[in-house]
């Protein structure tokens, strides 16, 4: 039985940091970007970001669908993923958790 617990963990502090700094940004998140594509160093470490979620949401949805999951599933996820990076897949990790767990559990309680 895979643990939920690293993913939710990084998942609940990363979620409530991005908050936290989007709370207190002085420019919205569309400025941000742009500032930091103007810039060669800065553009490389975003493109490299957007390479691994972009990794990570091809990752998902080949998984979602060996899983029977339906395409539409991932969506949410993948949404996640374009705006944020990595709450998407970290919430994906949780919520697959979470499914393998309860799948678990009802097959024990078959037996």
């Amino acid at each position: 039985m895979k643990s939920v617990a690293l993913p939710l963990i990084a998942l609940i502090a990363f979620a409530g940091y991005t908050v936290s700094v989007m709370l207190q940004a002085e420019q919205s998140l569309i400025d941000f970007g742009i500032s930091l594509m103007s810039r060669p160093d800065t553009a490389q470490v975003v493109i490299d970001l957007y390479l691994l979620a972009t990794l990570a949401g091809i990752w998902m949805y080949k998984d979602a669908r060996k899983r029977g999951r339906s395409r539409l599933s991932v969506v949410p996820y993948l949404l996640l993923t374009a705006i944020f990076v990595s709450i998407g897949p970290l919430l994906y990790l949780v919520v697959r958790g979470l499914q393998d767990r309860k799948k678990s559990v009802t097959i024990h309680q078959e037996v």
